[in-house]
């Protein structure tokens, strides 16, 4: 499986920038060069860069000096630094290089075998840091992890007014000892996954799982506006997803389950416990009330306090429940059942959506990307005509693929990549209605259903141009134009090109138009050397070279078949 990776030379000797470009692209990478300091900053800046290759010989930028700065820099700082050095003996740059955060050295002349046998290596202690930096996001909340990398600490801390959420499952006892212990944490996981989703769209942070128990938090760790409303809109997509799941288990006559949610707003004292293994909590009454008000709530139903309540009453259907004793600590609290969105506060096309008023002001995108995904997606699937061997939904979902993959090594925000991949899916979905001019029918379905979706005039005009940049005789001019058209022919230089090719020689034959075998080889030649190329700086680097390998393979297949 193919990995990628950003690999930046700073250099401004050509010679060495030349020879290494050519030993380390393809294979994933997409290798990067910086001629100044002020190069390698913009680049660094923009894009995340893996592995670092400085020139430390070079007398025009100081290589040491930039190195030091280097390593006090926080975009940086999991960056594996190699030098390049043609001294590796009795170089005292290359002992300083090695002091001020280099992990290894590249010597001249280049050996290439030894320089890529290094190069895999740090990609792959890169990849193993990026997953062990997912799975620590997935247990602590990202200022936290902010603190702990770049203050080796994170001090306890009072929040005046945080937002606290519970769920838990209905009965769960009784249905732990109906099943295997596999199939139990397979049916969590299952549900847990679907919250941490809800969560993360709604700018919640989950904190911990206690046993069936789902403890999550707005308004600690970030400053994202309305966060008694966004922990309620959470809420409400977690329990309609449960009662959507129940009705489909009842369809089924299988067992299904339930939930109960409880929120409630207040002080909080938020700190890190634990010497060895140490986690991420919350404190307070606050935290009480919130399981007191989950304890107190009904199947697939939701149960707010009167502090809640409160900040949320202009945008939700509520009904009273009573004045619940909160036990132990005493007195007693007014709570409410969460319902749904008012009318006027929810979208008109879907009603279980925010308004997007209501969205901007809880400083949220207000594009139903998700649903637009499902809805092209699920029209793809049973509607795109049979003979579409080539264009079918595996290739939609190859394009999205290599144009987000693309994106992210080109440094796009990810509002842009959005918007990309929404050019992709529609893109595709032209062939709902023709198989030639695609593109032109592709843009008349986005202007017609984008808005449906939340997408505003200036964000469809942007994606039409986006999917027209693709037609033939027509050049991509702004970069998520360019990495639309190379997205699309990304498997030109991938090692699955002639089982892509031969799908799209099937199709081109359903459609009307059959080669022989040399005709086939001709076209494919001529479309590879004459008529196609790569746009991005990106896609050059991590594709041309199976590209070209590709031509030579059909040139020899024409020799043999011409010779046979």
């Amino acid at each position: 499986m193919e990995r990628f990776i950003n690999i930046l030379i700073i250099d401004d000797n050509p010679t060495n920038q030349r020879g290494l470009k050519e030993i380390l692209n393809g294979g994933g990478n997409n290798t990067l060069i910086a001629n100044t300091v002020y190069e390698a900053i913009s680049i660094l800046r923009k894009k995340e860069v893996g592995i670092l290759i400085l020139n430390i010989d070079s007398p025009f930028f100081g290589g040491i000096e930039l190195l030091q700065s280097l390593k006090e820099a926080s975009n940086v700082s999991n960056v594996y630094k190699i030098v390049l050095t043609e001294n590796t003996v009795s170089g005292t740059k290359l002992v300083k290089g090695l002091n001020e955060g280099a992990v290894d050295f590249i010597q001249k002349p280049f050996n290439p075998n030894l320089i890529k046998a290094k190069i895999e290596v740090y990609k792959s202690m890169y990849y193993k840091d990026q997953r062990i930096g997912q799975l620590l996001e997935n247990i602590f909340p990202e200022k936290v992890l902010n603190d702990l990398n770049y203050k080796g600490k994170f001090s306890p801390k009072r929040i005046d007014n945080g937002v606290v959420m519970f769920t838990d499952f209905v009965g769960f006892s009784n249905k732990a000892r109906k099943i295997t212990p596999l199939k139990l944490l397979k049916k969590l996981e299952y549900y847990f996954t679907k919250f941490d989703e809800i969560t993360e769209k709604y700018k919640v942070e989950k904190i911990k799982t206690i046993g069936d128990s789902y403890m999550a938090l707005a308004g600690v760790n970030e400053s994202e506006p309305e966060p008694e409303i966004r922990v309620c809109l959470a809420a409400l997509e977690m329990r309609d997803f449960m009662i959507n799941e129940r009705e489909v288990a009842i369809a089924m006559n299988k067992d299904y389950w339930e939930v109960r949610i409880g929120i409630h707003a207040g002080p909080l004292v938020a700190g890190i416990i634990g010497a060895k293994k140490i986690s991420f909590d919350v404190w307070g009454d606050t935290v009480n009330i919130a399981s007191r008000a989950e304890q107190e709530s009904e199947p697939d139903r939701i149960l707010i306090t009167q502090d809640v309540f409160d900040k949320i009453e202009d945008h939700f259907v509520t009904i009273f429940h009573e004045d619940v004793e909160i036990k132990k600590r005493g007195g007693s609290e007014m709570m409410y059942f969460l319902e749904e969105l008012k009318e006027e506060s929810s979208d008109e096309h879907n009603h279980k959506r925010a308004h997007s008023d209501l969205l901007r002001k809880c400083n949220m995108t207000v594009i139903d990307f998700q649903r637009m995904e499902r809805t092209i997606f699920n029209q793809l699937k049973s509607m795109l005509p049979e003979e579409l061997l080539y264009h079918d939904l595996a290739h939609t979902a190859n394009v999205a693929k290599a144009a987000m993959r693309l994106a992210k090594l080109e440094g796009i925000s990810s509002y842009e990549s959005l918007l990309l991949c929404t050019a992709v899916y529609f893109h595709d979905s032209g062939f709902l209605v023709q198989y030639s001019q695609n593109e032109k029918f592709g843009i008349k379905l986005a202007q017609n259903k984008l808005s449906d979706y939340g997408y505003t005039k200036i964000e469809i005009d942007l994606i039409s141009k986006i999917i027209a940049s693709t037609a033939l005789d027509t050049e991509p001019v702004t970069m998520l134009e360019k990495i639309m058209c190379d997205a699309d022919h990304d498997y030109l230089g991938r090692a699955d090109y002639t089982n892509v090719a031969k799908k799209l020689r099937i199709e081109m034959e359903n459609m009307g138009k059959t080669f022989s075998d040399l005709e086939w080889i001709d076209f494919q030649l001529n479309f590879l050397e004459n008529q196609h190329r790569y746009y991005t700086e990106t896609a050059q680097n991590i594709r041309d070279s199976g590209k070209k390998i590709r031509i030579q393979t059909l040139k020899t297949e024409k020799e043999e078949l011409i010779n046979s």
